[in-house]
């Protein structure tokens, strides 16, 4: 039965701290401003803030909930070895210069449509005012009107005012180039354009700051933003940054290093030594800086919701109950959630009943110390695969004891980044769980501390293997990391099936094959790009349904690339064709169409695969994994779901997975092994990489990310 326990009373509001705090260190605001940052010891600080400041994400509504914090360390990740990807001709290193395509006479490139990639997203809507304006702008600074729509959408109805007046945030969009602005500029400014103007340095410091988020980073270290931004030939990058800083855009951090101890013979104490500085964009930045304060918080306000030997004792209850056999080390790791207040719980790819039986002895504990329990994880599919398992535990005759919500759903998701759960609405219950927790970004990990008030304990269930999450940050790693929580593994599978044995393999660093005679893995080796893609195709249509049983729905194409004969664009392409042709009547779907969801919104969220069932004026109605049918307004949250990258697929699980290895894969470790674990029945690997696929599994053993929350949670 499901536990009906009503949850423990949760505090109106978190404690008030007390004054006195010593600053040590400061955090720059984006409108300039600054707070002071309180010294080590309690959780309690002084806090100054501009006029209006809150401190949680624009992107996440609710109120903001604890001081902008930063470290007062140097920053212990590792640094990036190479300048943030810059655009191709664009200079990577040597001094700066002034030979910029602001004032050059020839031109560096061709404004059309062709000079440009096509916007990503739905067809333009049409004349709208703003659009038309935007245009009109657009057509005087040379630059395709195709760009009009994604403009309005980044910059909003008064996009075609700040383009006349900031020709150069043309670089809002992703797709165009420094290069191709510094054009758009000239024949917008013509003679007083300049290298030097300030709205060039802040629109080329966020678009540095944007490649780094979109590569994962959550900040940069000064002396590489410098590098990146001289190699696009900023004469003064650190003119660029104060102009970025000035204008909002941008977010400072600055970490001081530990006081070194007293000299013991009296000599002169050191001079101050220089902070250590980190720029971010500004959302994302204060987003991670939240997330540290708020998961400090946690560890800080929560109380054991039992002692050891009740917690052991409740999932000796389970068992008795269920008939199941827990893993020691699962029973001795929900001893750790009884205790603490932020728990990771780990496990490997052969601990998917671990899991369950984790879920089903953590309610156990939530029902016998009287508080809620709350369970989520990324996406509604991984959300409906765990329920089905959870459904199989004990005779199958029980409803389940735990339901496990998609996160979107958990946060009553209105609209992209605005929840209605947060600190005035906290999530109702005492004990929350992120399962398939490494797909949590930054600023979704945010949201979902900012919901869980003070007292609550929060766990993490992760599998470190994966690949860290398509959003910026690497908020599980960071967080073991950091040495602040309990850690604790999760039992294994004694006799781990194919699929497990593989991803095990893999995870060590060796890509081999492994018996399988159920056919839980197939190789499908190709030859080309084209051949992997026939191969994809009728995997999907017919051997996996025929022979396996598993039908068509229940299974997802996987790609390591987007381009390329075999990657998800031309896979897309060919599912439609093959699977469900048509004219595209729902901004360019049909009914029948599958599709991935790219934002969160009314009942779904970002990650969420599903199909179309019609569409009307309200929007396009999807059904999704849980058969739950959401209308989704936006049709720039929707895109082709016949195949998917493998960032896109973290988070999710489903029944069957075709991933495919184009002969373009630049593969590495967590990537081949995160496209694997995707699967709970069966997997086929349609292997069109040759030997470079083995060879970055044995030698790209990680993926670096530059953070800031380890640093956080060290100096709560």
């Amino acid at each position: 039965m499901r536990s009906t326990t009503p949850p423990r009373p949760l505090p109106a509001e978190r404690p008030p701290c007390s004054p006195g705090a010593v600053p040590k260190a400061t955090h720059q605001c984006p409108d300039g401003g600054q707070v002071s940052l309180g010294s080590r010891g309690g959780g309690c600080r002084e806090v100054r803030s501009p006029p209006g400041a809150s401190y949680l994400p624009a992107s996440h509504g609710g109120a903001g909930g604890g001081s902008p914090e930063g470290p007062r360390r140097a920053v212990r990740n590792e640094p990036i070895e190479r300048p943030v990807p810059v655009a191709p001709g664009a200079r990577r290193d040597g001094p700066p210069t002034t030979d910029s395509s602001a004032t050059r006479g020839e031109e560096i490139s061709v404004l059309s449509e062709e000079s440009f990639p096509e916007p990503s997203g739905p067809p333009d809507p049409g004349p709208g005012e703003a659009t038309a304006r935007t245009r009109a702008v657009l057509a005087g600074m040379g630059a395709p009107e195709s760009l009009a729509a994604p403009l309005v959408t980044a910059l909003g109805p008064g996009a075609a005012t700040e383009l006349s007046e900031d020709p150069w945030r043309i670089l809002s969009l992703r797709q165009v180039t420094p290069q191709q602005a510094d054009t758009c500029a000239r024949r917008a400014l013509g003679a007083s354009s300049s290298p030097e103007d300030p709205r060039r340095g802040r629109a080329f410091i966020s678009h540095l700051l944007g490649q780094a988020a979109r590569h994962g980073h959550t900040a940069l270290e000064e002396r590489h933003l410098e590098r990146a931004a001289r190699s696009l030939g900023l004469p003064s990058p650190s003119d660029a940054v104060k102009a970025a800083l000035d204008h909002g855009e941008v977010t400072l951090f600055e970490s001081m290093p530990e006081p070194e101890e007293d000299d013991p013979g009296g000599a002169e104490p050191a001079e101050m030594p220089e902070p250590t500085r980190h720029y971010a964009p500004a959302r994302l930045g204060l987003a991670e800086q939240q997330l540290g304060e708020g998961i400090t918080r946690l560890s800080a306000t929560s109380e054991p919701l039992m002692d050891p030997v009740t917690a052991a004792e409740a999932v000796q209850d389970v068992v008795t109950r269920y008939g199941i056999d827990v893993d020691p080390r699962t029973s001795s790791a929900l001893g750790a959630v009884a205790l603490r207040g932020v728990t990771v719980l780990t496990h490997d790819a052969g601990s998917a009943s671990a899991v369950a039986h984790a879920l089903v002895g953590a309610a156990a504990i939530a029902a016998g110390s009287d508080t809620g329990i709350a369970v989520t994880a990324p996406t509604t599919q991984a959300a409906a695969v765990l329920n089905a398992e959870l459904t199989g535990i004990g005779d199958g005759d029980d409803e389940p004891a735990v339901e496990v919500v998609p996160l979107g759903r958990l946060l009553e998701c209105e609209l992209p980044g605005s929840f209605g759960r947060g600190a005035a609405r906290p999530v109702e219950a005492g004990l929350v769980i992120v399962a398939e927790a490494m797909a949590l970004d930054v600023e979704r990990a945010a949201a979902l501390v900012e919901a869980c008030a003070d007292g609550t304990h929060l766990v993490f269930v992760a599998d470190p293997s994966q690949a860290p999450s398509a959003g910026p940050g690497a908020v599980v790693s960071n967080t073991i990391g950091s040495g602040t929580v309990a850690v604790a593994e999760l039992g294994s599978a004694t006799e781990p099936d194919p699929l497990a044995r593989l991803a095990t393999m893999t995870a060590q660093g060796e890509l081999d094959r492994v018996e399988a005679p159920g056919r839980e893995v197939v190789v499908v080796p190709a030859s080309s790009g084209t051949e992997a893609a026939r191969r994809v195709v009728q995997l999907l249509t017919d051997s996996i349904p025929r022979v396996l049983r598993i039908p068509t729905e229940h299974v997802q194409v996987v790609a390591a690339t987007a381009g390329g004969d075999s990657g998800t664009e031309a896979l897309n392409t060919l599912c439609k064709n093959q699977l469900n042709p048509g004219p595209g009547a729902h901004h360019g779907f049909d009914p029948g169409d599958r599709v991935r969801l790219g934002a969160d919104g009314p009942g779904y969220s970002a990650g969420d695969t599903g199909y179309v069932r019609q569409g009307g004026d309200a929007g396009v109605r999807v059904e999704l994994a849980d058969t739950r049918v959401v209308t989704v307004a936006d049709p720039a949250h929707l895109s082709p779901g016949w195949a998917v990258s493998v960032a896109d697929a973290h988070g999710g699980l489903w029944p069957a997975v075709v991933a495919v290895f184009p002969p373009e894969t630049k593969g590495s470790r967590p990537q081949v092994y995160t496209a694997m674990t995707r699967a709970r029945r069966h997997l086929s690997i349609v292997h069109a990489a040759g030997p470079d696929l083995a060879r970055a599994v044995r030698q790209q053993a990680t993926i670096d990310r530059h953070t800031r929350l380890a640093d956080i949670l060290r100096e709560g």
